[in-house]
């Protein structure tokens, strides 16, 4: 079974915390470096509340589910692009409720993947797993859209030829049956000739 969009987030932060987001800036030791490393593990643990807020929509009930999608969405209203837009388009991307829109989730994460400044080093890694992921799935949806497409037409060509092969066999039988009693009324008029032939010989028969 594929993992949920959550928990495949949730591993792909804790990668990056694992492995020091000091890699993500190129690594060394200079202070800078070491300054900019401690904002990314800030951002990393408020992302870490994004991803539990993530998991929970998966699993809340409707109108729970309701709420976060709103709220997401009020805050990125409020504040348009950077983690705001990221976190709702996470919310977006996250299977399991009424409000999902994976198109517009995409949508979102492709702009911010065009603007790689306005989100951090662990952000943007997380944008783009996100977004690699959702183009393999609606991918794999427009594949299968196609294929269904293609099976439908198949079908009415299939049927349509059925019908026509039908039509044939309905008109090879209503000739068939013309045909018959065009026979029969040959056959009868023959008959009455051959009687019409037989009297009239008996007649000469018996006038002599």
């Amino acid at each position: 079974m594929r993992p949920s969009v959550p928990l495949q987030l949730g591993t792909v932060l804790a990668l990056l915390l694992a492995g020091g987001c000091t890699s993500l800036l190129g690594g060394g030791g200079e202070v800078p470096r070491v300054r900019a490393s401690e904002r990314d593990t800030q951002v990393a643990v408020v992302l870490a509340g994004t991803i539990q807020s993530l998991q929970r929509l998966a699993t809340a009930s409707p109108a729970e589910q309701s709420e976060i999608v709103a709220a997401a969405r009020l805050a990125y209203e409020r504040s348009p692009g950077g983690a705001a837009q990221m976190r709702y388009a996470l919310t977006l991307a996250t299977p399991g409720h009424a409000g999902r829109d994976a198109e517009r989730a995409r949508q979102l994460l492709r702009d911010l993947a065009a603007q790689p400044e306005v989100l951090a080093p662990v952000e943007r890694a997380l944008t783009l797993t996100q977004l690699a992921q959702l183009d393999r799935e609606l991918g794999l949806k427009v594949d299968n859209d196609r294929l269904q497409t293609q099976a439908s037409s198949d079908q009415e060509r299939l049927a349509a030829a059925n019908r026509r092969m039908q039509q044939e066999l309905d008109d090879n039988a209503r000739l068939r049956r013309q045909l018959a009693e065009a026979q029969a009324k040959l056959d009868a008029i023959a008959n009455i000739e051959r009687n019409l032939t037989e009297r009239k010989g008996n007649n000469g028969v018996s006038k002599k």
